[in-house]
């Protein structure tokens, strides 16, 4: 890479300016600059872009500004950044690089713009000067640009130019079918022509969701551009991420979904569907506004609104024990996001506020609900504060904290339905502006990319689509970003267990696809498909976003878990039947320990097993047979020793007493697994290195434990040591229509 200058005027200002960033924010700033002026990474095409990948609020815009500030040293003279078709975003984004850059600014050495709002005409004196275009993806907004570069000064397009795609794979990605051909869609389309009318461009794409980037061929034959511009990378420059943040892997990883108590379980919290159905539209047959605080329909809520309050109390108290002088000014969001709809955010409105202002109502006095209430939400933070070594505020001074806060106004609730109020809402740092010390936001759609909600503690999410898409249900996770492990403490998710199961398998596909690209390779990873006759085959990764999917990782159990049995009449005989063929299948004498059976065995078993269990009790909670069976075919292939292809381990444990229901205390409502790390888990990183595993634990089934007093048996599937990390789409459809 060429050495770069890094004491011209512009970046030693800014760095000096930014003394408080992290140092390899700077270092990955240079990196950058050094990468999309070396001719050499892109000599197979001088039209890849670049790639700066971060996490979900973890500094993206602080490193492409610092990008900004070493290409002005070093021969750009105009950058363009492209943001999310939102106007918020733009005058955050203006406001953002105008105050970081104030000085050239004041200097007359460089001028900021809002392409909405250029002059009809630049003199040359001003053309002299370094630009900065804030340009949002929109039709308008791309043809203004265009029209600057080739009709109004078109010596702009002869100078060096930076482009940075915001949120790249927002709007920038698009294709569809047209009389059998794929079309660039007018977005992605005007981009390519802009890249193309410009003499010197570079382009870097930044994103926290890459995947429709990195999922995109090499090339692309689109009939609709005469000069195709490609959007695959050709680099890629992580964003740092310093200590202090959280993100998916915290909410959703490993710990978050063990088997050992720790903050990370803390954290989640089940909504059920009728709930939700319920937060749609105002129904008196589902609950009256007057019976908020006791009816049984939408108790998630209600302890989520409780929850943050006293979640809140417990970090002032908390300050106020330490002598922080400003403990009185703390202040907190939380976020609900369940629909899209604005007459759904209305209702919402109204039951949040019918919740607090009942709350307040019942905290004159001694009032056993609220009460109630507020007891148990003490004994739900003070759980994982404990487990975070902080002290425990007292329940007399908690409940005391509440009653205030209620009494005295402090808690307000927003709805948020449009760009122009998220726009009027934000302060000068570009997140919604905290107006009380309890902030409570209601809305959509407008409440994801680019908007940040300051000390999140609370957020009740309840999205519902047929076909979680990867990049959109991220970028909805405004709970991620820089937060002291104190308000992690008392933090809640409260959602659906599918999409909770949906949010663990993106935070799979998140690190898998992350992993890859950081190495260098996205070709690392295995994506692979079953075929109508059952046999696994290799699909193509630009196709995986818009399928179902599931990552196989190394000893990454698939368990199913919520269900229930069918009647003893429906399964008595085949229980005894799968007993006979297991006591068949196991010739040695000794029980305990894993025996290998052909993978057709495998299969009839799990085949065997799914007719006996059902979720008719709890719809909310699914499991994929489709996905474990073509799991088994795949893992099961792998071993290079020809004698072990087609085989699976097999172990079994009998007379277990797992129950159905967690604990009263516990953060889940069903027992999500029937083996455990240290005994099976042990067993199955011996056994099952090449080798897949199948688990089946004999149940007892009784009625005492929340079964239908019938014995059954519960299986867990367990990828080998040795598994390639592959990604499986149940289902692939061509984006433009056609079935693959």
């Amino acid at each position: 890479m060429p050495a770069i200058n890094t004491t011209g005027d512009f970046y030693p200002a800014y760095r000096s300016k930014n003394a408080h960033f992290d140092v390899e924010t700077f270092a990955c700033a240079e990196r950058t600059v050094a990468r999309l002026l070396d001719s050499s990474t892109r000599a197979d095409d001088p039209a890849r872009p670049g790639m700066l990948l971060g996490k979900v609020q973890s500094g993206k815009t602080r490193t492409f500004i610092s990008i900004i500030a070493v290409a002005f040293d070093n021969e750009f003279d105009v950058a363009i950044i492209l943001t999310k078709n939102s106007t918020a975003l733009v005058q955050q984004t203006q406001q953002r690089v105008g105050s970081e850059f104030e000085e050239f600014v004041v200097a007359d050495a460089l001028d900021v713009y809002d392409i909405m709002a250029i002059p009809a005409h630049f003199a040359d004196y001003e053309l002299g000067k370094k630009l900065v275009f804030v340009v949002k993806k929109e039709t308008r907004n791309l043809d203004r640009l265009k029209t600057l570069f080739q009709t109004n000064a078109p010596a702009l397009a002869t100078k060096r130019v930076l482009i940075i795609d915001d949120e790249a794979d927002y709007a920038s990605v698009g294709f569809s079918r047209k009389a059998g051909e794929v079309n660039a869609n007018t977005i992605t389309r005007k981009i390519s022509e802009l890249r193309t009318l410009l003499k010197a461009p570079a382009f870097l794409q930044v994103t926290a969701t890459p995947y429709s980037l990195y999922l995109q061929p090499s090339d692309a034959e689109v009939p609709n551009v005469l000069a195709f511009k490609p959007v695959r990378p050709a680099f890629t420059e992580l964003v740092p991420v310093p200590t202090g943040y959280v993100g998916g892997s915290f909410y959703f990883g490993d710990k978050a979904r063990g088997e050992d108590l720790c903050v990370e379980k803390c954290l989640h919290h089940d909504v059920s569907e009728r709930e939700l159905d319920a937060l749609k539209k105002s129904d008196a047959r589902r609950f009256k506004l007057a019976e908020v605080l006791i009816t049984p329909t939408i108790p998630a809520l209600r302890h989520a609104i409780v929850n943050f309050v006293v979640g809140g109390c417990i970090r002032r108290l908390q300050a106020k024990a330490l002598g922080k002088a400003d403990w009185n000014r703390l202040k907190f969001s939380f976020l609900m996001h369940t629909e899209q709809k604005m007459t759904a955010h209305h209702w919402q409105e109204k039951v949040v506020e019918e919740i607090v202002l009942q709350l307040k109502a019942a905290s004159h006095g001694s009032n056993p609900v609220f009460d109630g209430l507020v007891q148990v939400s003490h004994k739900d933070l003070a759980e994982s504060v404990r487990l975070q070594g902080d002290a425990v505020p007292s329940l007399a001074d908690v409940t005391g904290a509440v009653r205030q806060a209620l009494t005295h106004g402090h808690v307000i609730t927003t709805k948020v339905n449009s760009e122009e109020e998220v726009a009027q809402m934000l302060d000068k740092s570009g997140q919604l502006k905290l107006r009380c010390p309890f902030n409570i936001f209601i809305g959509g759609q407008v409440l994801d990319r680019g908007v940040t909600l300051n000390n999140l503690i609370g957020f009740y999410y309840g999205r519902r689509p047929q076909k979680f898409q990867q990049d959109t249900v991220l970028q909805h996770s405004r709970m991620f970003g820089y937060r002291p492990a104190s308000d992690v403490a008392v933090t809640r998710f409260y959602t659906l267990n599918s999409v909770l199961r949906a949010l663990f398998d993106i935070e799979d596909f998140d690190c898998t696809l992350r992993s890859a690209v950081a190495s260098g390779n996205d070709h690392a990873v295995q994506f692979i498909r079953q075929r109508g006759d059952g046999t696994i085959v290799p699909c193509s990764p630009n196709k995986i976003l818009i399928s179902r999917t599931k990552t196989l990782r190394p000893l990454s159990p698939l368990r199913p878990f919520g269900f229930q049995t069918g009647y003893k009449t429906q399964i008595e005989k085949t229980i005894l039947a799968l007993d006979a063929k297991l006591e068949l299948l196991h010739s040695p004498a000794d029980d305990e320990k894993p025996y290998l059976i052909p993978i057709e065995e495998a299969l009839a078993i799990v085949d065997t097993i799914e007719r006996t269990v059902n979720w008719d009790d709890d719809p909310d909670y699914t499991f994929d047979w489709n996905t474990a069976r073509a799991a088994l075919r795949f893992l099961s292939r792998l071993p290079n020793a020809s004698a072990n292809k087609g085989k699976v381990w097999l172990l079994v444990r009998k007379d277990r007493n797992n129950g159905r229901f967690a604990s009263v205390d516990a953060h889940a409502k069903y027992i999500g697994n029937p083996d455990t790390r240290k005994t099976e888990g042990k067993i199955a990183s011996d056994h099952a290195v090449d080798n897949p595993m199948l688990m089946l634990f004999r149940q007892n089934g009784t009625e005492a434990i929340g079964w239908r007093g019938t014995p059954f048996y519960w299986p867990v599937l367990y990828p080998p040591v040795n598994t390639p990390t592959s990604i499986y789409a149940e289902e692939v459809d061509d984006p433009a229509g056609a079935p693959t």
